[in-house]
């Protein structure tokens, strides 16, 4: 064989790997956006292979060879799911400049979180991760990417304020991201309730504007009373 034959047939075979891996790629894709769908339209209780095969538009088997069982392509796509909701607002977030910014931010987000079925998924997740332990991790790791965005936020807003020397970003992110996330859940069964609570955050928000706005003398009074009041 000569050596352009050699190159062809080696060109050929490269040409031809590449296709596979982009049909598994895409596959696995589909099954992801499927494996949400299922979540969304019939609950994790009925989330088998058969349901999200056919949702996906794909063999059932599929589920199987690339993933291994039903549970790992749930995990997968609380993943997928997150990373693509997260990068979606990420330049948004990356845009707040205050506290009251950040909280207008989560109402808008959740609206449209709520009306894209996004709500309903995290609510089968977060349900299904009391019996199906392998989701727990998944759906753990799906929230994490939410937090550390919200962390980011909340560094930056609270930086040359009174309250950043006396506050955790990092546990005040995970306090807003949970309280965010059993709002969703309670607006199932209480709209009034959550718009409520909704609204009590947004003048919490609303003070702490009032706080940045205070000259320097007045900061300084707030400063040495909030050390006097949390400081051992």
């Amino acid at each position: 064989m000569s050596g352009r034959t050699a190159d062809g047939v080696r060109a050929t075979k490269a040409t031809k790997a590449a296709g596979q891996d982009a049909r598994s790629q895409e596959t696995r894709e589909k099954l992801l956006d499927g494996a949400l769908r299922t979540l969304v339209e019939q609950g994790i209780a009925k989330a088998s292979a058969r349901a999200i095969a056919t949702t996906a538009g794909v063999n059932q088997a599929l589920v199987f060879y690339h993933f291994g069982s039903v549970d790992e392509l749930l995990s997968a796509a609380c993943r997928h799911g997150a990373e693509l909701r997260v990068a979606r607002h990420r330049e948004r977030l990356r845009a707040v400049s205050s506290l009251s910014e950040l909280l207008a931010f989560g109402r808008e987000m959740h609206a449209e979180e709520r009306d894209a079925g996004h709500v309903a998924v995290l609510g089968q997740l977060l349900a299904g991760a009391q019996t199906h332990p392998r989701l727990a991790p998944a759906t753990a790791a799906g929230l994490d990417l939410w937090i550390a965005e919200i962390e980011q936020v909340l560094v930056r807003v609270l930086a040359g304020t009174p309250l950043a020397e006396f506050t955790d970003p990092a546990g005040l992110a995970r306090a807003v991201a949970a309280s965010f996330v059993g709002l969703e859940l309670y607006e199932g069964v209480d709209p009034a309730g959550a718009e409520a609570a909704l609204t009590a955050l947004e003048q919490l928000g609303a003070l702490m504007a009032a706080v940045e706005e205070l000259n320097p003398v007045a900061r300084k009074a707030v400063t040495y009373t909030l050390r006097r009041r949390l400081e051992p």
